[in-house]
């Protein structure tokens, strides 16, 4: 297979994978069975993929609506009734911080005979910025880029996030009764928890203040003041925890995921067959340090050189973590690529894919990466050490270096990583 030709293939796989999770094909059968209720239909939702499903909503739905929903800067849509806001991601901003208490307001006196539509996605936990009270905007901020740099995986990042939040853990759901919530949700994280996905707004929390105080123990994380003081009260009893799966004020509450991880690769895996290609299928909830994934499953496309008969694809997807001990340019996903470029070595036959399906790879405009046989040799002719770069957290500068970042732009989806390694049987 020509280099060309396996670059095309990777990226075909990419792109039926975004093309399952687009908000317009995934909600539509949602929005065919949706009935009007007798009073107002008010949506809101935070996240990447949000204002897109705002937008499917209003052409699918003639119904009359209003509503507020906060998306990442540049992922907007043109909508006539339901109000888009642009935030930053992944450090919540001011404008995010507005939205998020808009939308609060929003739900307050409704009647029972209203129906909220909540629209979620990842992003969220970001762009739904309203700090607890007695906490600023700056106090989320640092705690935000610590989890970041941590190493924590998206579980233990949310646990914190909703013990800090006056609308996440399920916070905003109660203040919407006692009108009728419905919550459609793209998933972003493994095992598509939806308490996880945009730290759970209208979701049951099954976490507690002192499984946060514990996070940032884990990971030595000195908060400010007021967050430490804010997460021993709660711990202690003397501020109201966020709702639990028994809580009674949820009753009314109904949470859909309408697109998930497993359906993009399973859309990704038939693509390959279609080309002839056996499918290896690793899961959708592979999580650990990015850059020893990433060598592992370089192991494993070595291990099946010289075996496979047929052109061979592995796929994969979940939420790695990346412990930021350098100072370069990185994200989860070129990280993982960069260790997966090392350990192959140059193998001949062994090319490969990652990146994050809302098209942003840490806090780059940059999806992510292809590697290909001569990846390190394109480097190294170019006097770079790749081992270097890696230790020094610079996915993005390597795959820069040698012209094989993959950039999509605002996909206006999110479910997560996606990636793929292709194995050409010798000739």
């Amino acid at each position: 297979m020509k280099d060309a030709d396996a670059r095309a293939l990777l990226r075909d796989l990419f792109d039926a994978a975004l093309a399952a999770a687009r908000p317009a094909t995934c909600l539509a059968p949602y929005i065919a069975r949706l009935q009007p209720p007798r009073g107002r239909t008010i949506v809101i939702g935070a996240g990447k993929a949000s204002a897109a499903m705002a937008r499917a909503v209003e052409d699918q739905w003639a119904h009359p609506l209003e509503g507020l929903v906060v998306t990442r800067y540049g992922y907007g849509e043109a909508c006539k009734r339901i109000e888009i806001v642009e935030a930053a991601h992944p450090v919540p901003d001011e404008t995010g911080r507005a939205a998020a208490g808009r939308i609060l307001d929003k739900v307050k006196g409704l009647a029972a005979d209203d129906l909220v539509l909540c629209l979620i996605s990842g992003g969220a936990s970001s762009l739904l910025a309203l700090p607890a009270p007695g906490l600023s905007l700056a106090d989320k901020q640092e705690v935000n880029r610590a989890l970041l740099k941590s190493g924590a995986n998206i579980g233990e990042m949310n646990t914190v996030r909703k013990h800090l939040s006056a609308i996440k853990g399920g916070r905003l759901a109660i203040a919407a009764q006692p009108a009728r919530v419905l919550s459609w949700l793209i998933s972003d994280v493994p095992n598509d928890d939806p308490g996880v996905i945009g730290s759970g707004p209208t979701v049951p929390d099954r976490t507690t203040f002192a499984e946060a105080l514990a996070v940032l123990a884990k990971y030595r994380i000195d908060p400010p003041a007021p967050v430490r003081a804010h997460l021993e009260a709660g711990a202690a009893g003397r501020i109201e925890e966020t709702p639990k799966p028994a809580e009674p004020r949820l009753k009314r509450v109904e949470t859909i995921i309408v697109a998930t991880p497993k359906r993009s690769l399973e859309a990704a895996a038939a693509v390959a067959r279609s080309r002839g290609c056996v499918v290896v299928m690793l899961g959708d909830n592979l999580e650990g340090e990015a850059r020893e994934l990433g060598a592992a499953h370089a192991r494993r496309a070595l291990d099946l050189v010289g075996r496979t008969m047929k052109p061979t694809v592995i796929l994969s997807g979940g939420e790695t973590t990346v412990t930021v001990r350098g100072k370069g340019r990185g994200g989860r996903n070129v990280e993982y690529l960069l260790g997966q470029t090392i350990e192959a070595n140059g193998a001949p036959q062994i090319w490969g894919l990652a990146a994050d399906t809302d098209g942003v790879d840490g806090a780059e405009e940059i999806a992510g990466a292809i590697f290909t046989p001569d990846s390190l040799a394109r480097a190294v002719a170019k006097g770079r050490d790749p081992k270097a770069m890696l230790q020094d957290n610079d996915g993005h500068s390597f795959f820069e270096l040698i012209g094989d970042s993959l950039v999509t732009g605002p996909t206006r989806t999110n479910v997560n990583d996606f990636r793929a390694i292709l194995i050409v049987p010798k000739t």
